[in-house]
């Protein structure tokens, strides 16, 4: 793309940010991502001069990115988890856990949703598709031992969004990587689980104080809906099936790991996975396909968020946005080195911009990726930051992620949720500011 002969602009200015601003002005006055990425299209093309034929362009050119790929991996990712509900493999998963862990205290309890919720969540690259899974077996655990609606709905939001930063396969992991260049391993040990290890430890501290002030006042009401899972009668087809499938799934992962597989073998993963539990499970293949489109179709949204992220973020570059934050930033990142460039990658993200996650990856690292590495900051440490960005954002500002999770909890009680999920973002800032200052210097 290039400036147009009416263009606004004529060379980088932080004018060439207001495609941006306005996208996430419009998307934190509850409007959806697709709108306020439309809307910062429009002004973007009015800003650059152009037109309706280097518009579609730009969209032709935004199908063939890596984003977009990724899209279409958390897309069939959604479709096989509308298969493995369908085939009961999903739900057997559940019942392992929570039997095996045999749950009779509120410890055990909160633990199983933790492991319920990461895992699923994790598999599938899916927070509100993930968490609605386990919920008919996970609710009825949580009323036996009093736990309120709120605490759960913090719980399975926090454990969900863990899974999706933990999981190989995610959209999350997929593009950190990516963007870093570091492997799967270095991610998890520099970056993702000591984050996610304070981020829970934070969450289970506000959630205690919660529940100590809810005792009583918020409850679920056990119904004939919500059986004890003493009741719930897994098959042995069904449990054939999820070890199959499990099997399948390390071995593929296993596979990945040893040969270097790159961005594109998720897709080959989430196929292969169909095929598995179409052929074990003796689903008509038509039926099949129906379940897997079912989930596709549900993330539509997600992929027209994606293809006008990419288009607006192109004209933002074409204005030369980032390019002068970068220059303005660029002191402060110089003066106080990867330090500076981590707190200020930190800061933005965290709090600057409201959208999906890997739209807000991709806006970061095309706004402080170039700096940090011209700072020298570790790429395990801008990991964090980039996690930081996806995460913090959730924690303070309520969100279609949060709200998803309030249905999937049955919780109404938005004021309490959201100091409890302040006070466990307060803990992951101190986190954050010291791991800046430490990091660094170590990785």
């Amino acid at each position: 793309m290039e400036l147009g002969s009416w263009a606004i602009i004529s060379e980088p200015t932080l004018l060439g940010l207001l495609p941006l601003v306005v996208m996430v002005g419009i998307c934190m006055k509850g409007y959806n991502t697709v709108s306020g990425g439309i809307c910062g299209i429009i002004v973007g093309c009015l800003l650059c001069g152009q037109g309706v034929p280097s518009l579609a362009n730009a969209f032709k050119s935004a199908l063939g990115t890596s984003t977009s790929m990724i899209c279409l991996i958390i897309m069939v990712g959604a479709g096989l988890g509308v298969l493995m509900e369908k085939t009961g493999v999903a739900q057997t998963l559940v019942y392992w856990i929570v039997k095996r862990i045999n749950v009779n205290t509120r410890g055990k309890a909160v633990l199983a949703l933790i492991i319920c919720s990461i895992l699923i969540c994790g598999l599938l690259g899916t927070l509100g598709g993930g968490n609605a899974i386990i919920a008919p077996v996970i609710l009825p655990v949580m009323a036996s031992m009093g736990l309120s609606p709120t605490v759960v709905t913090v719980l399975l939001k926090t454990a969900g969004e863990i899974g999706l930063v933990l999981g190989p396969l995610t959209g999350v992991t997929l593009l950190i990587l990516e963007l870093t260049g570091i492997s799967y391993g270095q991610y998890l040990a520099q970056a993702a689980l000591p984050y996610c290890a304070v981020w829970m430890l934070g969450t289970l501290y506000a959630c205690k104080k919660t529940q100590k002030r809810l005792e009583s006042i918020e409850v679920y009401e056990l119904d004939e809906n919500m059986k004890h899972i003493d009741d719930i009668a897994i098959s042995s087809t069904a449990k054939r099936r999820t070890s199959i499938f499990l099997i399948t799934f390390f071995a593929m992962i296993a596979y990945g790991f040893a040969t270097g597989q790159g961005t594109n073998y998720a897709l080959g993963v989430m196929i292969v996975l169909c095929v598995v539990l179409t052929i074990i499970s003796k689903t008509g293949i038509d039926e099949a396909v129906k379940y897997i489109s079912a989930g596709v179709g549900k993330q539509a949204n997600i992929f027209l968020t994606f293809l006008c992220m990419v288009v607006m973020l192109e004209l933002v570059k074409l204005g030369g946005g980032f390019e002068a934050l970068s220059e303005l930033l660029g002191g402060l990142g110089k003066q106080a080195g990867a330090t500076g460039v981590f707190f200020a990658s930190s800061v933005v993200g965290g709090f600057g911009i409201e959208a999906t996650a890997v739209a807000e990856i991709q806006i970061i690292s095309d706004m402080f990726g170039g700096l940090a590495r011209e700072m020298g900051l570790p790429m395990g440490c801008f990991a964090t930051a980039i996690i930081t960005c996806t995460r913090l954002t959730n924690n303070f500002y309520p969100n279609s992620n949060l709200t998803g999770q309030m249905g999937t909890a049955r919780c109404t009680n938005l004021g309490d949720i959201m100091k409890t999920l302040w006070i466990a973002g307060v803990i992951m800032v101190a986190y954050v500011v010291l791991y800046g200052f430490v990091a660094p210097r170590i990785f």
